[in-house]
């Protein structure tokens, strides 16, 4: 018979396919579960970070990076505090 395992490497048998089966059958209190990390990059603040996305020319995108590399910021660094600076 072929020796198969769980994700983690535990063999599993008899014995360990009956906990796991027991386990989720006895229910659970969902208020003892923790929320999954939503996947993607982490939020900027608290909460969610909304993405926003907008098409510029070509010139001014390289302006951007060449700025964003000489100042060792990304992008989207520069273009929130243009925004930022825009609407203050």
């Amino acid at each position: 018979m072929k020796v198969r395992k769980a994700k983690a490497g535990t063999r599993l048998t008899k014995k360990v396919a009956d906990q796991m089966v027991a386990e989720p059958e006895a229910g659970y209190d969902l208020r003892d579960l923790k929320p999954e990390r939503v996947p993607g990059r982490p939020s900027l603040g608290e909460g969610v970070s909304p993405r926003i996305s907008y098409r510029v020319p070509d010139s001014l995108y390289a302006k951007a990076r060449a700025r964003a590399k000489s100042e060792g910021r990304t992008v989207s660094e520069i273009a929130r505090d243009a925004l930022r600076k825009y609407l203050s």
